[in-house]
């Protein structure tokens, strides 16, 4: 199984960290970001990923290179202008993403201790181009779905009875068969071409993630309050 890691953004918000390492090689406890979710993807059966990257992405060349989840292959695809954002990231690395079967895709800066195993299993079964992992948590930006959590829009430019708002939580699970449909140009977000995508009628779905604990690593002190977390958690998280 493949997966698609977004590491490409700047992390401007956790300044002075980034001013020396990108963001996705920032530690927690010891082990980079980009580690913990590459070991997580390993657990869930992922054994080729692709991770992209814009800044010092030399540095993330040489952390994949040294081989840092045994039994998973890892490869970068870099954005040397400007980072494309994950619309944008994903179909720039499509070619490495075809032909095989549904893979994931994860924000590098996501922790999250949602059973990704499940996730799958749900995308598959539903025949979905995409099941997003959803939680019913607070946010400027939550998406709307309908009783059977089949995408409908975004709150607050949609509406209609019954629609329930949650916010994504940068995890996902595609179908090639999204790759070609993705028509937008340059720099784009995978959420924008899900919304499109579900407007003209194909199928997006939601996946309720109702795991303990999950964060978006954001600000020093997400990033601390992860590392506390982390240091607690059974070793298999």
């Amino acid at each position: 199984m493949k997966a698609m890691v977004f590491a490409a953004g700047l992390g401007t918000r956790l300044r002075p960290l980034t001013d020396r390492v990108p963001k996705a090689l920032v530690e927690v406890n010891g082990e980079p970001l980009l580690g913990l979710v590459l070991r997580r993807l390993a657990a869930a059966g992922v054994t080729e990923a692709v991770v992209n990257a814009h800044h010092f992405h030399e540095r993330i060349a040489a952390y994949l290179a040294s081989g840092p989840v045994p039994g998973l292959r890892a490869v970068l695809s870099v954005e040397e202008g400007a980072p494309l954002e994950t619309g944008g990231g994903l179909k720039k690395a499509a070619a490495l993403l075809a032909g095989g079967g549904p893979f994931f895709a994860y924000n590098a800066d996501v922790y999250s201790e949602m059973d990704l195993a499940a996730l799958m299993r749900a995308h598959t079964a539903s025949g979905a181009l995409a099941t997003l992992a959803v939680r019913d948590r607070p946010s400027k930006r939550r998406l709307l779905f309908d009783a059977g959590l089949n995408l409908r829009g975004r709150e607050g430019s949609a509406a209609g009875p019954g629609l329930r708002p949650l916010a994504f939580s940068g995890i996902q699970a595609l179908s090639p068969a999204i790759l070609p449909k993705l028509t937008e140009e340059g720099v784009f977000s995978l959420t924008a071409a899900y919304l499109r995508l579900a407007a003209e009628g194909e199928k997006v779905a939601g996946f309720l993630d109702e795991s303990p604990f999950w964060c978006d690593i954001g600000d020093p002190e997400r990033l601390e309050l992860v590392r506390r977390r982390a240091a607690a958690a059974p070793k298999n998280i």
